[in-house]
């Protein structure tokens, strides 16, 4: 068997509007860079016509398109560790189906690889998306970059090269949540951004809500550190230093000044004060207990319907 020089995965969920432009500019964007290519569509439980309209591809050029069917929607990250786990390449790019990141693009990140480059993430031009997703955006890589050490300037967007070699050690990594590229970027030696373009999505709408994007970055840090937990703790002992004083301060009051029913408000707000920090504390406590917990069962990340591909 040939090798095969690059590998395309492309995680689809819901977007039977945009599949065909998607096919229209992808193969000729890869057919141009006259190198041996596959590309690897994985259907995370899609419930309009996506399926069948990757099966109609599959059978268009069965010589470079292989497509995973999953049984259920296990979501974009499990999708693409399914496409890794399947894919032949010894260059990986993942691309998103929304077309927001232009395929033909792709050649910028092959050529920083070729400057020995094992990990190139991308970076947004003139990024097209709403005021609240860049203020969001920009405060959640601030936080995670401090707390992980990670820095990616643009961590939202998929578009990304991956030397096998990092591939192979994602491929070992038995963890059932995960984000990639961050995972990536801590088994790279030589990484690497470019900057690629961006578009508004053509067909179809965003798959993130508020909550999916806190939800992610909540993922990332305490799946890449334990600082939130030792900082709850540095929080905790502050709090009850504090409190022992404040206890102090009130028995002396009370012996000096005698008992006063105005005081008691402040001793209330006080104790609400110290009631939420420690209900946040249990909650980032059981944020980690739950992974634990995910991680010993040894249920299945995912479940395969089907695999399209070339027979050999």
């Amino acid at each position: 068997m040939n090798t095969v020089q690059l590998s395309v995965v492309i995680p689809v969920y819901n977007e039977e509007q945009g599949l065909q432009s998607l096919f229209d500019r992808l193969y000729p964007a890869l057919d141009n860079l006259n190198i041996s290519y596959e590309i690897v569509f994985i259907n995370d439980g899609s419930r309009d016509r996506s399926p069948a309209l990757l099966r109609e591809q599959f059978q268009l050029r069965p010589d470079v398109t292989r497509v995973i069917l999953f049984n259920g929607n296990f979501g974009q990250h499990m999708a693409i560790m399914a496409g890794f786990e399947h894919c032949r390449g010894q260059r990986i790019v993942t691309l998103d189906a929304d077309l927001q990141n232009p395929p033909e693009d792709t050649h910028l990140l092959l050529a920083k690889m070729d400057e020995g480059h094992d990990y190139v993430g991308s970076i947004r031009r003139q990024r097209n998306d709403s005021m609240w997703r860049h203020v969001a955006s920009r405060a959640m890589n601030g936080l995670r970059e401090k707390i992980t050490r990670i820095k990616m300037t643009d961590q939202g967007c998929m578009f990304r090269a991956y030397d096998r070699r990092i591939i192979d050690a994602i491929n070992s990594c038995k963890e059932v949540s995960t984000f990639i590229p961050a995972l990536a970027y801590s088994f790279a030696k030589n990484p690497a951004e470019v900057v690629v373009g961006h578009e508004e999505r053509a067909a179809g709408e965003s798959k993130y809500s508020m909550y999916t994007l806190v939800r992610l970055n909540f993922d990332l840090m305490t799946s890449f550190s334990l600082v939130p937990l030792q900082m709850f703790s540095m929080m905790g002992m502050l709090i009850s230093v504090f409190s022992g004083f404040f206890f102090i301060f009130l028995v002396v009051r009370r012996l000096v000044i005698g008992p006063e029913a105005e005081g008691l408000f402040t001793l209330f707000a006080l104790v609400f004060f110290m009631i939420g920090i420690t209900l946040f504390g249990i909650g980032l406590l059981g944020e980690y207990i739950g992974r634990i917990y995910q991680q010993v069962r040894h249920r299945p990340r995912y479940l395969l319907e089907a695999v399209l591909e070339k027979s050999e």
